[in-house]
């Protein structure tokens, strides 16, 4: 059953659609505002817990966004002044501090709402055309919705990364075009390790949680003969296939649905880069990022040997971050790997290249300038 959003409206009650990809709950208060709506009244509402919706020029609720923006960004510093006193938290209740604080951001900023009418259309002065990047994330809108200003932006800001691509090294500069919702290759440097490993004999593999196809792509212009790229997102799934058809590899890569390994098949290399961080995703976009309890870790590493060659590797790109954040151990790693019948042949390592790994002001500053990716090597014992 859809969720509606409910409020009042020229003395009558109306109501429409609400849309979330966040999965967040409609809100329960709902109050108009316009262009006269200061962005202290915003803030201190949307804070209580009471939505917006938007009436006035659609460029003044971007800014009007904004202003709200930096009123929650200022907030957490001015806190963190009146506890001077206070101790040092660990890595990991810093982790848990941090995911909490940005939970209760995102829930603030997306308390500014935007009516969408049937087809994509937004009825407002200088609104923009978000007919196309709506209809890429959602499909065919056949009825008027809410949604929040935060989320649309992204919408949007997701169909020109679509649009211009992501150039990656590894193909020569040739571009992966991220669809909304599938996690996008930016970080280059696990593409990097996957295109320097030395392979295995064969002219099979399986890419396992192939995402935007990146990895498939990298195997096959190494000269893989066939790679199986799995998926179980029906959006990373139309994503891995219109990359390798624009990179003029869909003769050679095939991009199937499928929990984990293609059923009853077996190749000689076997890649998987799985969510990095054992923790729940607060979201339904966040699960390329957070994997609760290593789900798909443990699931990749206790059914590889069932699904490698005899002589085959499985590689597993995993940054240690969690280690770091005291989330994982390396032991408990290398206990999963021993437990699952495997063994180490080798690996390699890279420093990220990301820029929170350099900002000191990043509350897990000390995690991410230690964090190593690695490609983990293994074969079956």
């Amino acid at each position: 059953m859809n969720a509606v959003v409910e409020w009042t409206e020229d003395g009558a009650p109306r109501s429409a659609r609400w849309r979330s990809e966040s999965g967040a709950a409609p809100p329960r208060r709902v109050v108009i505002a316009d262009d006269a709506t200061t962005a202290d009244d915003a803030y201190r509402l949307a804070c209580e817990g009471t939505a917006l919706l938007w009436r006035g020029d659609f460029q003044n609720a971007r800014q009007l966004l904004q202003a709200m923006i930096r009123r929650a960004d200022r907030t957490p510093r001015r806190a963190g002044r009146r506890r001077r006193s206070a101790p040092e938290p660990s890595q990991v209740q810093a982790f848990h501090l941090h995911r909490q604080a940005q939970a209760q951001r995102a829930r603030t900023l997306g308390m500014l709402l935007i009516q969408v009418d049937a087809g994509h259309v937004i009825a407002l002065r200088r609104a923009p055309d978000v007919v196309q990047a709506c209809t890429e994330a959602h499909g065919p809108a056949g009825e008027p919705y809410v949604t929040s200003l935060r989320e649309l932006q992204g919408l949007i800001g997701a169909h020109e990364w679509r649009k211009k691509g992501v150039p990656i090294p590894a193909l020569g500069g040739d571009r992966i075009h991220p669809h909304y919702g599938v996690f996008s290759p930016v970080r280059g440097e696990y593409v990097d390790l996957v295109a320097e490993a030395p392979l295995p004999p064969g002219d099979l593999a399986f890419d396992i949680g192939t995402g935007t196809g990146v990895l498939a792509a990298v195997l096959a212009r190494r000269g893989v003969g066939r790679v199986v790229a799995t998926d179980q997102d029906s959006r990373a799934l139309a994503c891995a296939r219109d990359n390798v058809t624009r990179l003029g590899l869909a003769d050679r890569v095939d991009v199937v649905e499928a929990d984990l390994f293609p059923p009853g098949r077996r190749a000689p290399l076997v890649v998987c880069n799985p969510p990095w961080l054992p923790a729940r995703p607060s979201s339904p976009l966040e699960y390329a990022v957070y994997d609760p309890d290593g789900r798909m870790l443990r699931g990749f590493l206790g059914r590889l040997s069932d699904h490698l060659e005899p002589g085959g590797e499985g590689w597993l790109i995993l940054s240690d971050l969690a280690e770091h954040l005291g989330l994982r151990t390396r032991d408990d790693l290398l206990a999963l790997i021993a437990d699952a019948g495997l063994d180490v042949v080798d690996r390699l390592d890279v420093k990220p290249r990301h820029p929170r790994a350099a900002d000191a002001n990043d509350p897990l500053h000390e995690a991410r300038a230690a964090e190593v990716t690695s490609l983990w090597r293994l074969t079956g014992t």
